[in-house]
């Protein structure tokens, strides 16, 4: 799936939080025996690991760009690298590997701001209005930072090989199309 001899990510997986990325990557990495980085989950370690909840580690984020930029120069390390896995997922992956002119596909999936805020509710509790507005605050402060520090428009699907609307989709429907569309490139 690479253009050439050299290795690196076979697809990117990106969408807003509550996209069903997560799913759809271990979908992909039980169907087709792939390796996985998470950068959500990247993201949450870090959280963890200073005892701080997302919301606690975001803002900390707001204050020290450094720790996001940390961790998008990781993700694109790794994307390149001799050893990555098959399967980069972040809101920038695709972005990440379209800049860096990597031939694999890239895939995002996008989904509405309430069906997301109801995944989200689902997997980290809160209310539908109370995760709207962590939404809509999240994506207004990440969308300023994309452009101020890489000139990246979130909304754009620009980069992407395959745009999968998967409000009204099954997770099982979503997989199958990605597959396809991971057989089908070249």
């Amino acid at each position: 799936m690479n253009g050439g001899d050299e290795v690196s990510a076979k697809v990117t997986i990106s969408g807003h939080p509550g996209s069903g990325t997560s799913t759809l990557v271990n979908g992909i990495c039980k169907t087709l025996n792939w390796q996985k980085l998470n950068g959500g989950q990247v993201f949450r370690n870090m959280a963890e690991e200073r005892g701080l909840s997302l919301e606690e580690f975001s803002l900390c984020c707001m204050d020290d760009d450094s720790v996001d930029q940390s961790l998008d120069r990781l993700l694109v390390e790794t994307m390149v690298s001799d050893d990555s896995p098959e399967i980069v997922e972040s809101r920038l992956a695709g972005w990440w590997a379209y800049k860096n002119k990597l031939h694999c596909p890239r895939v995002w999936i996008d989904v509405s701001e309430r069906v997301r805020a109801g995944r989200v509710v689902n997997r980290e509790g809160g209310s539908i209005d109370e995760q709207l507005n962590l939404i809509r605050e999240r994506m207004e402060y990440d969308g300023g930072r994309y452009t101020q520090f890489y000139d990246i428009d979130i909304n754009s699907h620009e980069p992407y090989t395959c745009v999968i609307d998967s409000d009204a989709m099954a997770v099982e429907d979503v997989l199958i199309r990605v597959l396809q569309h991971l057989e089908e490139f070249n």
